[in-house]
């Protein structure tokens, strides 16, 4: 069934010839909802340029501001499965435009109050909105194109949360040098209600064929094996990349030498290759989806092995950071869509755990790379601990691909 967004439902097993047709365009829906993930990417961490003037205004130091990241991190974590629970009978377009509502009452909130408790307080309602949103525009994106082109649609989802890095956090702590830190949480409510207009007029409804459910049929994708492995895959290759990512300055300035001015430079640099590498993985992800799950961790344990050897080098680390960036979150898309596969009739939690692993591996991977720092390895201590956690990834996608090779091939028809 068709409509202006596209497939309303594809269901996993497609006979062959029909799974094989792949669209040359994307449905504008797609490009909508990447649009709304360019907000929530620049949300969650715009206040990290921002944390000195935050903490001046509201008197507290600038450590405990940074729990304005932690917070949201916690809520993403928590409220992508949650919400996707709570809103599960809800037609997901609304679900879709509710969550962008919430967004923006969040961000105003942030903008008029003054109380530090009360910041902490709209952050984690942001994250628990940013949660269910990406959790639904996942499951939408995936079924506007079906299963033969849903790792890049999904990759253009995603692609949205990258081009903040790059754009988005940039300009947002720009803007809050120039109006105060206030200024970029009033301009991402006014977009994010021009976005919910958006999201009504272009995401399709779920149509008549939209089976009910239920709970416990959602909570019974949690018995598939697959799944978790591709959860577990989602959060060791986000973490090994992360934990890297987080204390990148001090390797850059410290043992590469580079000057600090020139850093930001290095995480644009980063922010490219993440953005080409979610759209690049996307697309290879569709024809050769376990491959790509397997030979960009692999990649990406030898780039960061590499940091830890050159880090005393400044343009070969440069390079590799950016060579970091392509191939680190490349696999990303094939991940967040396998797991929809995977969660069979309960596609909307799948996604929402991937939301889950992705956060969750971030804070673990960045928890321990902390120590790392403090230890005898100094500043290369975080890329060490980066180098095992990806090389992790390879075990739940290696037994993914060996279930897949031992299937029973379909009878034919």
């Amino acid at each position: 069934m068709t409509t202006r967004g596209g497939t309303l439902h594809a269901p996993a097993d497609l006979p062959v010839a029909e799974a094989e047709r792949t669209p040359t365009r994307l449905p504008l829906v797609v490009y909508v909802l990447a649009l709304a993930t360019f907000l929530m990417g620049t949300t969650e961490f715009v206040v990290a340029g921002l944390l000195p003037e935050i903490a001046g205004d509201v008197q507290v130091s600038v450590a405990r501001a940074g729990m304005l990241i932690t917070v949201f991190a916690v809520g993403m974590v928590v409220g992508a499965p949650l919400m996707a629970m709570l809103t599960l009978r809800l037609p997901k377009r609304w679900t879709l435009v509710l969550a962008l509502a919430v967004f923006a009452v969040g961000h105003v909130i942030v903008a008029l109050c003054s109380s530090f408790a009360l910041l902490l307080a709209a952050r984690f309602l942001t994250a628990l909105a940013t949660g269910a949103f990406w959790a639904v525009a996942n499951v939408v994106a995936a079924r506007a194109v079906g299963p033969a082109a849903s790792s890049r649609a999904l990759g253009v989802v995603g692609a949205g949360a990258m081009l903040a890095n790059v754009v988005g956090v940039p300009l947002g702590a720009f803007a809050g040098q120039l109006m105060g830190w206030r200024g970029p949480f009033w301009a991402l409510a006014a977009l994010a209600v021009a976005a919910m207009a958006l999201i009504a007029r272009h995401v399709p409804h779920d149509g008549p064929a939209a089976e009910a459910v239920s709970i416990r049929s959602e909570l019974s994708a949690l018995r598939s094996g697959r799944l978790w492995l591709a959860l577990a895959a989602c959060a060791t290759t986000t973490g090994g990349v992360l934990a890297t990512y987080t204390y990148i300055s001090p390797l850059l300035t410290d043992r590469a030498g580079l000057a600090s001015r020139l850093v930001p430079l290095v995480l644009i640099g980063f922010g490219i290759g993440a953005l080409a590498g979610f759209l690049v993985g996307g697309r290879l992800g569709d024809r050769r989806p376990y491959a790509t799950t397997i030979v960009a961790p692999a990649v990406t344990t030898v780039l960061l092995l590499a940091i830890c050897l050159l880090a005393g080098y400044a343009v070969p680390t440069i390079v590799l950071v950016a060579l970091l960036g392509l191939f680190g979150l490349g696999a990303n898309p094939v991940l967040i869509a396998l797991a929809v596969r995977f969660a069979g009739r309960a596609p909307t939690l799948g996604s929402a755990l991937t939301v889950s692993a992705f956060n969750l591996g971030t804070a673990a991977g960045s928890w321990i790379a902390g120590f790392a720092l403090e230890s005898s390895l100094g500043a290369t201590g975080p890329a060490a601990v980066g180098t095992v956690i990806a090389a992790l990834t390879l075990f739940p996608t290696l037994a993914i691909a060996l279930t897949h090779s031992r299937r029973p091939a379909p009878a034919p028809a």
